[in-house]
């Protein structure tokens, strides 16, 4: 047998990593974390952290991660990297070993650019063209104090039944999503929305909600979130609301992660600034900002500046429930999609129509309940 012959048998061997979304949830110095990765046909794949961070990784990456996430032996990972690429087994070894610590580190490091690492091609969540997270709009009730021209009611004949969420959350998962967030209305609202989060979480997904916080300032009921698998909160606070600030205290000790949304007002800007400064000192990192109405963009910009300067981190990928504290009509400012709706993220209606983004009702792309997956794809790749 020639050494052409030697080397197209010995390749023959080798099975194809396996197609799919793989998960992988551990601890690294009592810090919880998880990784999803999911490995295309053509043996790259894409690694996500924490739901936060996205790593577009070539094949042999993608091999690194895979053992990564398999807990592979180093000494076995080697191996059959090694025969799987042609490189000597201790470089194998070493690579291998390099890859697992640059994980943890940016792991336990959230501000640190991954791009620096083993040549990783990163992308933002926003840029790349793979749903990662699905943003289901449980319900568009509101509690009794808010006027109800707030939320999209009108619209939307029914809410879907708790086993009808499920199946949603399941046919993501199959489809490699792995990021669930829950919003509305107000979700909370929902007596079912403890068993929601549970089957994200059996199913291996990440999983958040947002909402106005104020059941949160119940320690029991953010005990029973946080037992069921909630990994990350965006509060809407209510600034002449004690629960709200209530609420902000009880999470922060928690291992959850918080962001606190602000809508800046006609009523409230001559103390935005004193507001953010109150969300500063009592730890919160992150923080997502919106405007009332068109008049007040320059104070906007001019709190974000207040923000920076403060060390808060601000986020806009996030869609707001919808509220008193941030109306439909301010939603969206114009005609355009935002960058990463209907691509990155989608947005789901409490009677399963998949739109690309909140407020984008007249582009709704098929209903997640009834509809494969492909389809909303090939819809969503239309607008």
């Amino acid at each position: 047998m020639n050494i052409l012959n030697r080397i197209t048998d010995r390749f023959s061997k080798m099975q194809p990593l396996p197609v799919g979304t793989h998960h992988m949830r551990a601890s690294l110095d009592e810090k919880p974390y998880r990784i999803h990765l999911r490995l295309h046909s053509d043996g790259s794949g894409i690694l996500i952290l924490n739901a936060a961070t996205v790593l577009q990784l070539n094949p042999t990456a993608a091999e690194y991660a895979f053992h990564f996430i398999k807990g592979t032996a180093p000494e076995e990972a080697a191996k059959q990297i090694s025969a799987r690429y042609r490189v000597n087994r201790k470089t194998a070894l070493e690579d291998f070993n390099n890859f697992a610590d640059q994980i943890h580190t940016l792991i336990s490091t959230p501000d640190l650019d991954p791009a620096s690492f083993l040549n990783f091609e990163r992308a933002q969540p926003h840029s790349t063209e793979s749903t990662l997270r699905l943003d289901c709009a449980i319900t568009y009730r509101l509690p009794e104090q808010t006027q109800a021209e707030y939320a999209p009611v009108k619209r939307v004949d029914r809410e879907l039944a708790t086993a009808e969420w499920q199946t949603i959350m399941d046919k993501a998962w199959q489809a490699g999503i792995p990021h669930i967030v829950f919003t509305g209305g107000e979700a909370t609202l929902r007596e079912d929305l403890p068993q929601l989060i549970a089957h994200a979480e059996k199913n291996g997904q990440v999983c958040g909600l947002l909402t106005d916080g104020l059941k949160l300032a119940d320690k029991n009921y953010l005990e029973t979130l946080l037992q069921t698998g909630l990994d990350h909160v965006m509060l809407v606070l209510q600034p002449n609301e004690p629960l709200s600030w209530k609420a902000i205290e009880i999470i922060l000790p928690q291992d959850l992660f918080i962001t606190v949304h602000f809508t800046l007002h006609k009523e409230n800007a001559h103390e935005a600034v004193e507001i953010l400064q109150k969300i500063a000192y009592l730890g919160v990192e992150n923080i997502s900002l919106s405007a009332a109405d068109d008049n007040l963009v320059d104070e906007m910009l001019e709190l974000q500046s207040t923000a920076q300067e403060l060390g808060l981190n601000i986020r806009w990928d996030l869609p707001v429930p919808y509220s008193s504290s941030h109306p439909v009509a301010i939603e969206t400012v114009d005609d355009e999609i935002p960058s990463g709706a209907g691509k990155t993220w989608m947005y789901i209606e409490p009677d399963g129509d998949v739109l690309p983004a909140q407020g984008e009702a007249d582009k709704v792309l098929g209903n997640l309940l009834n509809d494969d997956w492909e389809i909303i794809l090939k819809n969503s790749n239309k607008i």
